[in-house]
């Protein structure tokens, strides 16, 4: 089966957001629920939970996170970009 990434401008814009956190806090590293608090100030709703999670997987499918054991690790592939681009 071949990946599809979404391409949604909420999904990327979620993505991004996720993305651009796990990043910032790298090496430090949360469980899903865990950066779904984080990023929803507190307590999330279902829809603000589930946002996160849908990007954490498209994330992971697509090759910029993985997730071992439960936590969200940025890869070695999107440290190094971030480390290029200058972010």
């Amino acid at each position: 089966m071949h990946y599809q990434p979404t391409a949604d401008a909420a999904d990327l814009r979620d993505q991004r957001i996720v993305l651009t956190h796990v990043l910032a806090l790298h090496p430090t590293h949360l469980r899903v629920p865990e950066l779904a608090r984080e990023l929803n100030d507190g307590p999330a709703d279902f829809a603000a939970s589930d946002s996160v999670e849908r990007a954490v997987r498209d994330l992971t499918g697509i090759g910029l996170l993985n997730c071992p054991g439960g936590l969200v690790v940025p890869s070695h592939a999107a440290i190094r970009f971030d480390e290029l681009s200058g972010v």
